[in-house]
């Protein structure tokens, strides 16, 4: 498969785009109140919206079902640990909203969830 870099830009722009709804517009309270605890049916529902969201994206890039499945599936591992992982230093540093630390770590939960979708895009580009 061919993928120019307008293809990569567009892709990138659709999953941050992706990401803002999946991750702002369809989560929960009961997804939010439960990433903290491993296994739990909150945090997995979470992750699979992401999951989800990123199908037509990446059919929209040309990827093939077995492309995808396997874009998909890397990105609802990585989702859900980085969730939970955030959600485990937050519980241990306690940091309330109004601490910088807390912005430090929010922050760099985004930067991580955004660097899923820089691999998942280099994993199609090398296919």
């Amino acid at each position: 498969m061919q993928i120019t870099s307008d293809i990569l830009l567009i892709g990138i722009g659709a999953l941050l785009i992706k990401h803002y709804i999946a991750d702002y517009l369809l989560q929960t309270r009961y997804m939010l109140q439960n990433k903290g605890k491993y296994g739990h049916a909150g945090g997995i529902y979470h992750a699979a919206t992401h999951m989800a969201a990123s199908v037509p994206v990446l059919l929209g890039l040309g990827a093939g079902l077995w492309m995808v499945l396997g874009l998909i599936a890397l990105e609802g591992v990585l989702h859900y640990h980085i969730d939970w992982g955030k959600e485990q230093a937050q519980s241990k540093l306690r940091f309330g909203i109004e601490r910088v630390e807390y912005w430090y770590l929010f922050g760099l939960d985004q930067v991580l969830h955004h660097l899923t979708y820089v691999l998942m895009l280099w994993v199609l580009l090398r296919a």
